[in-house]
């Protein structure tokens, strides 16, 4: 299947923007604001929700014909203001999965109660004055501080910094050989992109489906916030678009065999395994008709299996009587890190795959729980 030209320009002007705006878990208002702002169309009817979630559904042709929530979230895993020392250091709380063994030397942004971002480092032990057995220690981040550059705490509150003032790392977005790009918070903005994309190709070409289009907010948190979105939704099936951890790197080449451009991946299996005893199972209606509409259209599928990461959808699949959910997603690398990199070709084919999907879901689809035909003699 052929790249749409059209579509991989629009994603990659997205993801940029988007990746440009810090967005931490509890402050991802900048970023929905964005989007709100990106769909003026009639067609398309905005909804936000007290917790944060802003909702964009394009009705479908048929009212008949399900009604299909696709979701990624905006925010960002970062930091949190915990102690302003009277020096004018900064000491923080993490929030999310955030690698302690990157923060050192790192630059970071804080945002203040203007909105404003403040530039700081985290400060690291001069090279010159480090014992040999500390070299390769990882400090945790309660032994961390930030540099503001500020010589006291009243320097640093006159910046407008207090106590539970979100940080992240330092907004940057850039193009890589080819369609690879790299990025802050690629995770998930550039699912964002894609899932805006998806908005723009339905009011391109209608389809009998209803898309409610959920941007969702702490994901990075607490996975909790699509939730809302879908208990106030009561869709028909849910799909997330989030990243996959890439396995086409020398240190990961064991892991599985998700490539960067070998197109989206479906998530078959996903299990948090360290203390969330949570995790998604794709539903068989899902990923039969996913797989099938890719295969018409010649569009390579990939497949995800692991362990240690979860989506939106562990949760939102349980709300109500169960909501027959999946994962999609795009690979990839350097997850979590301050630069993570995926490729622009794999977003605008999730993209085509879902408005290819979401067409072929007409009156009477069924979402029955049937993995396997019967055989018959």
């Amino acid at each position: 299947m052929t790249i749409d030209q059209r579509s991989l320009t629009r994603i990659e002007a997205w993801t940029k923007e988007l990746c440009l705006i810090p967005g931490l878990s509890g402050y991802e208002d900048p970023v929905s604001d964005y989007i709100r702002a990106t769909f003026s169309d009639r067609r398309v009817e905005s909804h936000g929700d007290a917790f944060g979630n802003l909702t964009l559904t394009v009705k479908g042709a048929d009212p008949a014909a399900p009604s299909v929530m696709v979701f990624a979230h905006t925010d960002q895993l970062g930091l949190v203001v915990r102690r302003i020392e009277a020096n004018g250091f900064v000491r923080v709380e993490r929030l999310g999965g955030v690698p302690e063994r990157v923060l050192p030397g790192l630059r970071l942004v804080i945002m203040n109660q203007h909105g404003r971002q403040i530039p700081c480092v985290v400060g690291v032990k001069a090279h010159h004055a480090t014992p040999q057995d500390e070299k390769g220690q990882v400090l945790g981040y309660d032994k961390l501080f930030l540099d503001l550059g500020a010589t006291s705490a009243e320097e640093v509150r006159a910046l407008g910094v207090e106590i539970g003032a979100p940080v992240t790392y330092c907004p940057s977005f850039e193009r890589l050989a080819g369609t690879r790009v790299s990025g802050t918070a690629i995770d998930d903005r550039a699912g964002c992109a894609a899932l805006m994309d998806l908005v723009q190709r339905l009011l391109d070409e209608p389809v009998p489906a209803t898309l409610h289009a959920v941007f969702s907010v702490q994901e990075e948190f607490n996975l909790r916030g699509a939730m809302l979105a879908a208990e106030r939704l009561g869709p028909d099936a849910a799909i997330s678009i989030d990243i996959m951890v890439a396995s086409d790197t020398p240190d990961l080449a064991e892991r599985g065999e998700l490539q960067l451009g070998g197109g989206p991946a479906l998530g078959l299996y996903s299990f948090h395994g360290r203390g969330t005893l949570n995790g998604t199972l794709a539903h068989p209606a899902l990923l039969n008709h996913l797989v099938e509409t890719a295969g018409r259209v010649g569009m390579p599928i990939q497949r995800s299996a692991h362990t240690g990461c979860l989506t939106d959808s562990s949760y939102v699949q349980l709300v109500g009587e169960g909501i027959p959910s999946i994962d999609i997603g795009y690979p990839t690398r350097y997850t979590h890190a301050p630069i993570e990199t995926c490729d622009l070709a794999d977003l605008e084919q999730i993209a085509a795959l879902l408005a290819l999907a979401l067409r072929d879901m007409k009156a009477g689809f069924s979402f029955e729980r049937r993995r396997y035909s019967c055989a018959t003699s």
